[in-house]
């Protein structure tokens, strides 16, 4: 059972933005998910995770930290970047190790990715947390320039 809530922090430096700014439907519309977005600066950088915990799921352009209380965030660097097949992506940590928030998980350049003609913009989603928990996100006041390990939202 969930006894607090979870800190989500900023994967990325740039600026926050709300899930319906995201040019893509499936995220602006909360399918996946509630959470929130960062338009990323345009210059090479790590992205770190979001939560402590484990990675159970690590691809080149999205990855997936679950919380001890089993609280899942998923990190999706651009949007229908899985179509680059890695290219501008150098993964830094291993599939099934935990991670401290905070710690660098990719490098990535999305000013690369936005050269191919791709959206750089990154969703930051509370999985599984289903329709009716869209109010239990509450995505931090302070929409707007974040750096990474910023608070992004609260996961309550």
């Amino acid at each position: 059972m969930r006894t607090r809530p979870l800190e989500v922090v900023a994967p990325v430096t740039g600026r926050a933005i709300s899930l319906a700014e995201v040019p893509d439907a499936v995220f602006a519309q909360n399918m996946v998910g509630p959470g929130a977005a960062i338009d990323p600066v345009r210059a090479p950088g790590e992205v770190v995770s979001p939560i402590a915990g484990i990675l159970v799921k690590l691809k080149p352009h999205a990855f997936v930290v679950t919380a001890e209380d089993g609280r899942g965030v998923l990190v999706h660097l651009g949007i229908d970047t899985v179509n680059l097949d890695g290219a501008g992506f150098a993964v830094l940590a291993e599939e099934g190790s935990e991670v401290a928030a905070g710690a660098p998980v990719i490098r990535w350049n999305p000013a690369e990715v936005e050269a191919r003609g791709l959206s750089p913009v990154c969703p930051v989603i509370a999985l599984d947390a289903g329709q009716a928990a869209v109010d239990a996100v509450s995505v931090s006041v302070a929409l707007g320039a974040v750096s990474a390990g910023d608070r992004l939202f609260t996961w309550a």
